[in-house]
């Protein structure tokens, strides 16, 4: 399997086009730093195979002195983008204690095209090309006149058309400039035995941020009518109609309790803050508590810094 940097890639149901640094599903689009894009090849260059952390550090974190830490929050923000459930995933499977294995289909993508070339010289493959080569004028042939058909259609009512498009895209192009979604925080403790606890981080968090003058937030129960589902997050901010989405992961050692948070931007996938908060294991809603404060004071000043930054937010400056 070629999972060169170049080379495209089917992987599930995503098309994936590691020179351009995204991949594509359903018309979805989802953007890939570089590094998540070098564990998704890596996975992929193993399908079936369970790749241990050790070898995930050596190949996408070459150079780079991290802890294994790094490893599960990238691999949980891989699953996000990709839509993947931990507890059935259909992508990338968690081994305990030896790494994680690319359970998803992987193969060459788009498929080729060309006259086969595995067939012998006789008149059997010349009559074969014979017909393809029939079959590709004609396709031509037909393409042609469906496009001239189609041009002709779109210049009587381009100007109809573009007017309408116009009004689409003012009223439904850009979310809010200050709206995000909590994705429910995923559970990643080796028993998987705090969900509950999980599912109240994403709640407090979700009731802070609503507090936030001009900021808008979904509800809970739009958030977590996602939870579990195979959706990629760009698809999650779509359907909320939020600039930003928040997730993270709950994971537990001892009497430590480990609080993972990461913040991205809807339009290109990329993570623009992240956090990592320990805590000991001795009062649940204080900690719940705790993170919620620390986590809704680290986002309001990267959203207002972002915003400030923003395109939009310059136009405002200079109609002023």
């Amino acid at each position: 399997m070629d999972t060169s940097t170049t080379a495209k890639l089917r992987i599930g149901a995503w098309n994936v086009e590691p020179e351009l640094g995204q991949m594509t599903r359903d018309g979805v689009t989802v953007r890939l730093e570089p590094r998540m894009m070098r564990l998704l090849l890596c996975l992929a260059e193993r399908a079936n195979q369970t790749v241990s952390a050790d070898e995930l550090l050596n190949q996408v974190w070459t150079g780079v002195v991290v802890s294994p830490d790094s490893i599960y929050q990238a691999i949980a923000s891989l699953r996000r983008l990709l839509g993947d459930d931990p507890k059935q995933p259909s992508y990338i499977a968690t081994m305990p204690r030896k790494g994680y294995r690319m359970v998803a289909e992987v193969g060459a993508w788009p498929e080729s095209e060309a006259i086969p070339t595995a067939l012998p010289d006789g008149p059997a493959t010349t009559n074969v090309k014979a017909k393809w080569h029939t079959r590709r004028r004609l396709a031509a042939v037909l393409c042609a006149s469906a496009a001239a058909l189609m041009g002709a259609a779109f210049w009587i009512h381009h100007s109809s058309a573009s007017l309408a498009s116009a009004r689409i895209d003012a009223a439904y192009a850009a979310p809010p400039e200050k709206s995000i979604a909590v994705l429910p925080f995923l559970d990643l403790t080796e028993e998987m035995k705090e969900e509950y606890f999980a599912d109240g981080i994403t709640e407090e968090l979700i009731g802070r941020f609503s507090k936030i003058p001009g900021f808008k937030v979904p509800a809970p129960t739009a958030s977590f009518f996602y939870k579990g589902k195979q959706i990629a997050v760009g698809e999650f901010a779509r359907k909320l109609d939020v600039k930003y989405v928040l997730d993270g992961s709950v994971r537990k050692s001892g009497a430590t309790m480990r609080i993972a948070a990461r913040l991205m931007k809807a339009d290109n996938g990329f993570v623009i803050w992240s956090a990592t908060y320990d805590r000991p294991v001795d009062d649940l809603l204080m900690i719940q508590d705790d993170i919620g404060e620390q986590v809704t004071k680290a986002l309001e000043t990267t959203i207002d810094k972002e915003s400030a930054a923003s395109p939009e937010s310059a136009r405002r400056k200079d109609v002023r």
